[in-house]
């Protein structure tokens, strides 16, 4: 049974690009110059849930990737965290320090700039986005299941 009106589905649908380009933001941007990959994995992830509860599991699991490979994506963010954590381990320095380190030159494009806080951000945001989808993606899939087994 659906509980949504044909406006909470277009707010819905309008709403989804924008909030994603705005936890894209987050994610390179921040609060701070290094970015925020915990807030820009949960924006995109609400979002991700609004869609869910507006058109229920099933249109949501045909526009998105398969929820299936969510928890590839956490996983992914936790071995790119750990791998940014303790690679520096391997050239004598402490855990988690920042590549480039201070006094040498940073890449840029645009005004992002490319160092391992972006990259440990980028793992924060796929582990937090990945256990969000993957959490909805079990909703759903019990949410089938027990409509199946009442019919």
């Amino acid at each position: 049974m659906r509980l949504s009106t044909i406006m909470t589905e277009m707010v819905a649908r309008v709403i989804l690009l924008p909030t994603l380009v705005t936890a894209l933001a987050l994610l390179v941007k921040g609060y701070t110059s290094a970015g925020d990959g915990f807030s820009a994995g949960v924006v995109a992830g609400t979002v991700v849930a609004i869609q869910f509860i507006v058109f229920g599991p099933r249109e949501p699991i045909a526009r998105f990737p398969s929820p299936r490979h969510a928890p590839l994506l956490a996983f992914g963010g936790v071995l790119l965290a750990l791998a940014v954590a303790f690679a520096p381990l391997l050239w004598g320095d402490p855990v988690l320090t920042q590549y480039p380190r201070p006094g040498e030159p940073v890449v840029h494009i645009g005004a992002l700039a490319f160092h391992t806080a972006l990259l440990f951000d980028v793992a924060v945001f796929l582990l937090v986005f990945g256990f969000i989808i993957s959490v909805l993606g079990g909703i759903g899939s019990f949410e089938r299941h027990s409509q199946g087994g009442e019919s």
